[in-house]
């Protein structure tokens, strides 16, 4: 997957939406995310430093200590409306995961620039089928939370993501597939707040 940008509004409560794109396909994820997260992630996107190590810094910084880089990471399940993921250290002798929030787990992978996976049952269960994979990207954010510096972040608009959410709903419904309706009504009501 590859981090397509991160997608705000007014109405959100100061919630973001993480979108994943997937490399070689057409599906994306939205994944919703706190303030500090997602200025943890534009950070590192448009290469600022901060003048002190940030936790994901600080994170990155002892995992390198120990002579380990993050291999990648997963997004692995889906339960009750809530990503978890796994985040794959490694070093010369062996192999942990651990178990993380998925904006914790992205804003690490992107400071060791690891890939950044999601489970086919994720993707298949949270996704949303894009028109287009180059369709562009709409206008950057402009949240009062991040400096000026940082919201260079590309968006993609958190009405499109309403948008095909209930058009994937509608297709639930016409399928008779109530458990999946229910998982996207859900997620529509958390991006609505």
């Amino acid at each position: 997957m590859e981090i397509l940008g991160l997608s705000t509004s007014p109405s959100s409560g100061g919630a973001y939406a993480l979108v994943l794109n997937e490399h070689e396909g057409s599906r994306r994820l939205p994944i919703i995310i706190g303030t500090f997260e997602a200025q943890a992630i534009a950070l590192e996107l448009e290469h600022i430093r901060p003048p002190r190590p940030m936790t994901h810094d600080l994170i990155r910084n002892i995992v390198q200590q120990f002579n380990s880089f993050v291999k990648e990471v997963v997004v692995n399940e889906l339960k009750e409306g809530t990503f978890f993921a796994k985040i794959f250290i490694q070093n010369e002798f062996s192999e942990i995961e651990v178990d993380a929030r998925p904006s914790d787990a992205i804003a690490v992978a992107i400071r060791f620039s690891a890939p950044i996976y999601v489970a086919s049952k994720v993707l298949d269960e949270a996704g949303i089928q894009s028109e287009s994979i180059q369709e562009d990207v709409a206008e950057a954010v402009q949240p009062e939370a991040f400096t000026a510096e940082v919201v260079e972040a590309k968006t993609t608009s958190q009405e499109d993501i309403l948008t095909q959410l209930t058009k994937n709903l509608e297709a639930a419904i016409l399928a008779e597939d109530y458990e999946k309706a229910a998982r996207i009504r859900d997620e529509i009501n958390k991006i609505k707040g």
